[in-house]
Parts: C-alpha cells; structure tokens; sequence
C-alpha cells in the first residue's frame, strides 16, 4: 500500500534530478543530424597498415565528439581492394543513401529525395599542398556526386599545442613552459618541417608564430620537399643565434614520403620529433571542418593548454 507522496514501507524513493539551470547547466550534447552527408577523411600518401590505423584513429576521435557520425576514410593513392579510393567512396555513399529512401519508401515510410552534398571531404593535411588538393578534386570529380570539399586544417591554435606536445615527447622542448624545470636537450630553435612548396611555408609560418609564443624560441618554417630549405632555415637559425635546433613536422604523417623526415633532420644537424599523427586535436579539427560545412554548431574550442 502507497500514500501519496510515496511507498507506504518508508523505503527511499529515487526522484528524478532536477534539469540543471542557469550558467553553469551541463550543455546538451550535440548529435549528427539524421540523413547528414557523410563525413569522407580524404588520405594522401601511399596507403599501408599504419596509415589506416591513424586514419581510423581520426575518425574515431571525431564519432566520440559527434555521436552518430556517419565517416568513412577515401584514399588519393588507394587500389580499391585493401585501400578504396576516395572517389569510389565517394560514388558508393552517394549510391547508398539513395537506396536508403527507396528502401524506405518500399517499406511504406515517406522520405525525401536526398537533398545538399552526399559527403563532405577533409583533407588529412595540417597545411596547403597545391598538387593534393588537385588530385582530391579530381577524386571528387571521378565520383560523379554532389560533395563539400573543406579547407585543410590549418593553420589553427590547436595544431601549435600538437606541435609542442609532440617536441616534449622527443625532449626536445619543456612540456609546461609554467614549470621551473629543464629538459636538458631542449632546443632554442624549431625547424617547423612542411611539404607544399612556398605556399605551404607561409601558412605553416602563422602555427609557427604561435608556436614561438609558446616555446620562447624562434620557430622557422621550411619546406621539405624544396631543395636547400631545411639546411638555409637551420643555418638562419643558428646564425641568430640558436645553438640547439630541432626538427618539428608540420605534417599528419601520410602526406610525406618515408624517409624525407631523416633526410631532413640530418640537413638540419638536429633531432627530430614526430609527425603529428592522431592527436587529439587532428580528430576534433577534421570535425570541425565538417561541422562547419554543414552549418552544425562547432564544438573546437580556439585553443587549449598542453597536456
């Protein structure tokens, strides 16, 4: 027998918590939209094992930020048997979606024709190289359907923040300049490592700056892929005055040729950190690109500490 404010035994009741309110209200998780168009990581490079697993490494930091995310992984240099390639990605998203509505139709449900892009491309790529963003566009010409193609992800904050992490794990550069403690092979000097030519020198420039403000060092970009760049940058750098340089790549990893970064760290006379990789950052910037394609409420904050 119960009473009406509750369980006549006098056991605890569970009520339901109230809604949170004001300011400090835990904001309400933001979802894919149903029927969005796909989210397509267009991937550079020759692919293999490893550059899979950083590419699906990717996309699973952005489903974590966007539950529901519908995204899939086009390689530039794929065989379409291990490694799809981005336009038939492309054509085979665009051709699913359409079957979705007649499945649902013969079904009896009311749907819509597919309306906007089937997909929005991101490439893998921190800075601009001319010649891959022609081979994406020529992907996503070959596909025959109707896509988004997004920026390349930087230069932004967050990419600096990699960057930094990135050198700390090589010992390179402190992991919190707020700490009073010394990494004995800190460098005075980044060589930011980049491929794309002059263009891809300047963009890397800006995280560059960013970098320096982070660091206290100087931080010059060069282009890997130009002959002569590393060494002259390096020769700059230490002719104002940096005794210990290091290597830092501007890269994501699947956009450079192996051994280009060895190459290069010995033109320099340093050592070199890692490529950026899977960093968190790289995930939650790839979303946002995508976000901002569709016009979803971004979720990348401008920047965050190093951890």
């Amino acid at each position: 027998m119960s009473t009406p404010t509750g369980p006549a035994s006098g056991l605890p009741v569970r009520m339901p918590r109230p809604r949170q309110s004001g300011r400090h209200r835990r904001p309400e998780p933001v979802v894919a939209p149903e029927g969005a168009a796909a989210l397509v990581l267009a991937v550079p490079g020759a692919p293999s094992s490893a550059t899979r697993g950083l590419a699906e490494e990717v996309i699973s930091i952005a489903r974590s930020e966007l539950p529901g995310l519908n995204a899939l992984v086009g390689y530039l240099d794929g065989d379409d048997a291990e490694f799809p390639t981005l336009s038939s990605v492309l054509a085979q998203n665009a051709a699913e979606r359409v079957a979705r509505v007649e499945q649902a139709r013969a079904a009896g449900r009311e749907a819509a024709d597919p309306e906007g892009p089937s997909a929005v491309v991101v490439p893998l790529l921190a800075g601009p190289d001319s010649a891959l963003i022609r081979q994406i566009r020529q992907a996503v010409m070959d596909s025959g359907t109707q896509v988004e193609l997004t920026d390349v992800l930087g230069p932004h904050p967050l990419l600096a923040e990699a960057l930094h992490v990135r050198l700390s794990e090589a010992g390179l550069a402190r992991a919190d300049r707020a700490r009073l403690f010394t990494v004995a092979t800190a460098a005075d000097g980044i060589v930011l490592a980049t491929v794309g030519g002059e263009e891809a020198v300047q963009a890397a420039g800006i995280t560059g700056m960013l970098l320096a403000a982070r660091l206290a060092v100087p931080v010059m970009a060069a282009a890997l892929d130009v002959d002569g760049s590393v060494a002259s940058v390096a020769e700059q750098l230490t002719s104002s005055g940096s005794a210990q340089l290091a290597l830092a790549p501007y890269l994501v990893g699947p956009e450079v040729p192996e051994g280009l970064l060895d190459i290069a760290a010995k033109e320099a006379g340093c050592a070199a950190a890692e490529p950026l990789g899977a960093y968190p950052a790289i995930g939650k910037l790839v979303l946002s690109m995508y976000m901002s394609a569709l016009g979803i409420t971004p979720a990348v904050p401008q920047g965050a500490p190093a951890h």
